[in-house]
């Protein structure tokens, strides 16, 4: 159940490498760039730079390596069982619908939203259209809580809802009433709410700071299950934080509660190991392009960053039917990282002149390139 292999690895324990500094009549990385040019850069009569970056600790030998556990068909058969018994919980339009708000949650946090949106939208289309009807029923001990978690996930879903609908918990004087912070549930649900907040909405600053202040004071006197969740909030809100990363966290929580939906704990083991042979089989793709086009020994000024950038498209585009997007975003960035390192470290004025001016004539040719065969296309048909 690890993240991924290459996870475990001990990053604390690496050795540490210097890249060997070039020599001073070493001559301008050749980029075999075919243009004409009217003038020459000279060779530099000082050493080049360096940030002195380290070696990447991800070796293409090790990243071969991985091994990846493809699911049996029996694993993939139960997966496809339970995702339609968890499908029937969220669809049952008798569940109270507090009970719906908390199963979506639960489903978004152990990443298995992107096999049930549809099913997402339609219950909370119903809880968004059905809420003044349902609000009184609440019970006052839940109420807190309920609104919420609510107006996190609608307004995470694109509909809009006002911050209005805490203005039941404001006194007179437009602050938070004092006795809600006995409510560690509610409180929790508030300060995830309020980092949704657009800019100038008040209400929902003045209730980060307020949940803020009393979660900081509250955590350690309350249930370690409790506590273990405040803390983890106040160290990053849910909204900042990486799906996957997330998503593996909380099963390990989950799994720990006193009433843990089994079926959905289960398909959420499933799921993960089955995304987790995606990503490896996405980074074993990537180390092969990249010891193919072998940038790393050619420009080794460079940072050799291959394995961060593929974490970064993993925290953009976490689904795992999206492989192809990730690989493109991964190959973008580890281009931008080298001609960042090309601009600040390497180059001398003169040689990024003439790289500006390469690559400002080469993003012409690619869009009129494009423009012509948009044209063509369109006089085709």
């Amino acid at each position: 159940m690890a993240l991924v292999h290459i996870s475990s690895l001990p990053l604390t324990n690496s050795p540490r490498y210097h890249l060997i500094k070039r020599p001073q009549n070493n001559a301008p990385v050749n980029l075999q760039l075919k243009c004409s040019m009217s003038r020459q850069v000279p060779h530099s009569p000082h050493p080049r730079k360096s940030a002195n970056y380290q070696p990447t600790i991800w070796s293409y030998n090790f990243l071969q390596s991985l091994r990846i556990d493809e699911l049996d068909e029996e694993s993939g058969n139960r997966g496809k069982n339970l995702e339609e018994e968890v499908r029937c919980k969220v669809n049952n339009e008798k569940t109270e619908l507090l009970s719906i708000l908390e199963l979506i949650d639960d489903i978004q946090r152990l990443g298995l939203g992107y096999r049930f949106h549809k099913d997402i939208k339609k219950a909370l289309n119903r809880i968004n259209l059905s809420w003044k009807k349902y609000e009184d029923k609440v019970k006052a001990e839940n109420k807190l809580h309920a609104t919420a978690l609510r107006f996190r996930l609608l307004r995470q879903h694109g509909y809009h809802i006002s911050q209005d609908v805490f203005k039941t918990f404001v006194d007179q004087k437009g602050n938070y009433m004092a006795n809600l912070h006995k409510d560690i549930k509610g409180m929790l649900s508030l300060y995830e709410a309020s980092y949704l907040a657009f800019e100038e909405e008040k209400l929902l600053e003045e209730a980060q700071t307020f949940s803020t202040t009393h979660l900081t004071d509250l955590q350690r006197n309350v249930d370690p299950a409790i506590s273990q969740l405040v803390t983890h909030a106040l160290e990053l809100p849910l909204h900042h934080r990486m799906q996957r990363l997330e998503a593996r966290w909380y099963i390990e929580v989950y799994s720990e509660r006193n009433d843990p939906n089994y079926l959905l704990l289960e398909l959420a083991q499933l799921d993960f190991n089955r995304v987790q042979s995606v990503y490896q089989k996405d980074v074993k793709d990537m180390s092969r392009w990249w010891k193919e086009i072998d940038l790393a020994n050619k420009l080794d000024f460079a940072r050799d960053r291959l394995m961060e950038c593929f974490f970064w498209t993993v925290g953009m585009v976490p689904d795992p039917q999206f492989s192809n997007c990730r690989k493109g975003l991964t190959k973008v960035t580890t281009f931008i990282t080298i001609i960042d390192d090309i601009y600040d470290v390497y180059g001398s004025l003169d040689e990024l002149e003439l790289f500006t001016d390469v690559l400002e004539r080469f993003a012409l040719y690619k869009n009129s390139s494009i423009n012509k065969t948009f044209s063509s296309d369109s006089l085709s048909t």
